[in-house]
């Protein structure tokens, strides 16, 4: 999940932060220290990989890591493959001869040496997503297509700077005080700024030389002298969400070092966190066009109207009602007002039926405890001790990290109001599941943008017709702005390109020849 893609900075940002004292310039414990040959640069040498035994997992790990219990053994079985270890980089690329920091990095070497055509790196999402699993969990695990691409090539991953078992920081995220269902008035909204405001202030100061350090251009940087550790002359790209931002800022950087890249839920070429709220929104309201059109032919099973437009009356209205009188059930945590109802109306079409019940039970609802669709879908589980041995699958203060000291909005308060008003106005059904669109009011570091360039290597930009998360029309700027060719998927559904296998099996078959097709399918829509 992304702040450009997936959103799920601006909601994690909105809970509020504290800096975490202990924290500033710890290593985790994973990443063992490596030394370097040379000062990291891409112009010099750099520090070789330190390689390392790959940590072991139990069961319950592997299992919370969403792998399918008759996965289990096949995971085992990569993971006796799977090479790890460490690279030295410089945490400030200005300074190469100053403060090192470790990114891990990872290899499930080409199963056909005779036939290798090279690395492809896999770019993870969030900012803050881990990815040093991802050769086993995006790659050879996922289907038989693309286990083939394993074949032929060495399939890398890694944590970038901020993450997992590459060096980090911490700043603690804190619920920021209870927060009123129902709907959210200016005197409401105020208070969640000023508590972002003070939050975001007291993170971004907390270590701010390592923070400032946290940028997409520095994690391309580093990628660059991991594929110089690796003795790798040019790197393949395969990018899922804000790893296609990654994968177009490393191939604007290092063109002569860049092979194939193929980039799955295109991020826009910009990074303004108020743009991308309002895209997303817009994009969320019209799939809902799709899913009202949906249940209205399925009018006999959910009840809430025979056309699109008497769907799209009804969800407004019950957005409006639970916003006047929001219900608490007694085994939800989240109380269910306008915007836990606008969650159910932007899910995307693998969810739909799901959705669709769920919406209908909260019209005639009348007891102490949740219907059984409202449970499934909005129950979050209680916040609980994390799988012992699990590792980090996204990283907080990361994903604020980069997204602030990149977002040139920023907004002030009127701005963002005036802003909330509109998005909700314009968008009836989904618009109250957005709250205030703004995530680093107050963040104390300078905004830091990276250039794009357009360069003649090859590039597949795969956008999805009607997904929010990462809105088509980016696909299409992104090509305005770099180049490459558009792969269109048409479904809704975030990255779901290498998921679904006619689709998986157009990206291998790119790698290997580096012809592809004009799109696919993608995620079917429930019968």
């Amino acid at each position: 999940m992304t702040y450009r893609t997936s959103l799920t900075a601006l909601a994690l940002a909105l809970a509020g932060l504290a800096a975490h004292p202990s924290a500033a310039g710890a290593t985790a414990t994973v990443a063992a220290s490596a030394s370097a040959t040379a000062n990291p640069s891409s112009s010099s040498g750099v520090s070789s990989v330190q390689w390392k035994s790959c940590p072991a997992y139990s069961d319950e790990v592997i299992r919370s890591l969403r792998v399918a219990e008759d996965k289990v053994a096949a995971f085992r079985s990569l993971m006796k493959r799977l090479e790890c270890g460490t690279v030295s980089v410089p945490l400030n690329h200005r300074d190469p001869s100053g403060r090192k920091i470790d990114i891990v990095v990872t290899r499930l070497a080409a199963t056909d040496e005779a036939h290798r055509l090279g690395a492809i790196a896999v770019l993870p999402g969030g900012p803050g997503n881990s990815g040093y699993l991802d050769p086993v969990l995006r790659a050879a695990l996922r289907n038989e297509e693309m286990a083939a691409l394993n074949e032929r090539y060495d399939i890398i991953g890694f944590d970038p700077r901020g993450v997992g078992n590459s060096t980090k920081v911490a700043c603690t995220f804190s619920p920021g005080g209870p927060q009123e269902p129902g709907t959210l008035t200016k005197e409401a909204a105020r208070k969640k700024y000023d508590a972002q405001v003070a939050a975001n202030q007291k993170c971004g100061r907390s270590d701010p030389a390592f923070l400032g350090q946290l940028t997409t251009e520095n994690v391309a940087k580093d990628l660059d002298l991991v594929r110089t550790a690796l003795g790798e002359s040019k790197l393949n790209l395969l990018g899922f969400s804000w790893g296609t931002y990654l994968g177009m800022v490393y191939r604007s950087l290092f063109p002569g070092h860049t092979g194939r890249a193929f980039l799955d839920s295109v991020a826009p070429p910009w990074t303004r966190i108020d743009e991308h709220a309002k895209d997303s929104a817009e994009a969320a309201e019209h799939n809902f066009g799709r899913m009202a059109a949906w249940l209205a032919r399925r009018d006999g099973t959910y009840g809430l109207g025979a056309t699109a437009r008497k769907v799209r009356e009804e969800v407004a209205k019950l957005v409006r009602a639970y916003d006047k009188i929001p219900k608490t059930y007694t085994d939800l945590q989240r109380p269910i007002d306008g915007s836990a109802v606008a969650d159910l109306a932007r899910r995307n079409s693998t969810e739909w039926a799901r959705a669709g019940k769920a919406l209908a039970e909260l019209r005639t609802a009348t007891g102490t405890t949740a219907p059984p669709a409202v449970k499934e879908l909005l129950g979050a589980p209680m916040m609980g001790t994390p799988v012992p041995g699990a590792p980090e699958t996204l990283n907080r203060t990361m994903n604020l990290a980069v997204a602030c000291n990149e977002d040139s909005s920023r907004a002030g308060f009127d701005t963002a109001w005036r802003d909330y008003q509109q998005l909700v106005k314009r968008h009836p059904a989904t618009g109250r599941s957005w709250g205030l669109p703004v995530m680093c009011p107050g963040w104390p570091l300078p905004v830091q943008q990276a250039t794009l360039k357009r360069s003649s290597g090859s590039l597949v930009l795969a956008g999805h017709l009607h997904e929010f998360m990462s809105v088509y029309d980016w696909t299409l700027q992104t090509r305005r702005a770099i180049g490459g060719t558009v792969y269109t998927v048409a479904d809704d559904v975030h990255v779901s390109t290498t998921r679904v296998p006619k689709c998986a099996a157009d990206v291998v078959r790119y790698f290997e020849t580096g012809q592809i097709a004009k799109g696919c399918e993608g995620s079917a829509i429930p019968s």
